[in-house]
């Protein structure tokens, strides 16, 4: 019974709704980047995955992020860049893994510490497997894989991190109050 609540709640028209919305928020923090001098661009991409996986179950979450993905993939730019086609490199990757793993992980009570310290997890996740991807793609060393593919985005990836935790519960009641009313 409880399952089928579940399932019956995700796929109401509101509900497919508010998915679609943070999948489009989603596909324009894209496009809000600062380019670096490597070519690779900081991003609020970050920001907008960690928020939905802070927020969503992770069934929700992984269907949002999934979207986005498959959006790009099939021609749509909504890609850093403008960007799309598959292709996608370790830090989509990895917003799959992350899409999943924080809801699994956070408690469903909102705690200020423990949700910042999830969120900052989940931005390290980031981009220890976006440098983990270049590295592979590249071969370069782990030293290099470091100092490019990490070392640029963390801090304003964990000030991002940090930001997200402290507004999630703000979100969390506008998909509590969109999902009752």
């Amino acid at each position: 019974m409880e399952k089928n609540m579940v399932s019956e709640k995700s796929f109401t028209s509101k509900a497919l709704v508010i998915k679609a919305l943070f999948a489009a928020v989603l596909c324009v923090s894209a496009y809000i980047s600062i380019p670096l001098p490597t070519g690779a661009h900081i991003t609020f991409l970050n920001f907008i995955v960690l928020l939905i996986a802070l927020v969503f179950p992770w069934q929700d979450s992984l269907v949002i992020t999934l979207l986005w993905l498959v959006l790009g993939a099939i021609g749509i730019p909504v890609f850093i860049g403008g960007n799309a086609g598959i292709g996608w490199g370790g830090y989509s990757f990895s917003f799959i893994i992350v899409a999943v793993l924080l809801p699994l992980l956070r408690s469903k009570k909102y705690n200020r510490l423990a949700y910042t310290i999830l969120s900052l997890a989940g931005a390290v996740v980031i981009d220890i497997i976006g440098a983990a991807w270049l590295m592979a793609i590249t071969h370069i060393s782990i030293t290099q894989a470091f100092m490019m593919g990490f070392l640029p985005f963390i801090p304003l990836d964990a000030l991002k991190a940090i930001v997200v935790a402290q507004i999630v519960p703000q979100f969390q009641k506008l998909i509590t109050f969109s999902s009752e009313s």
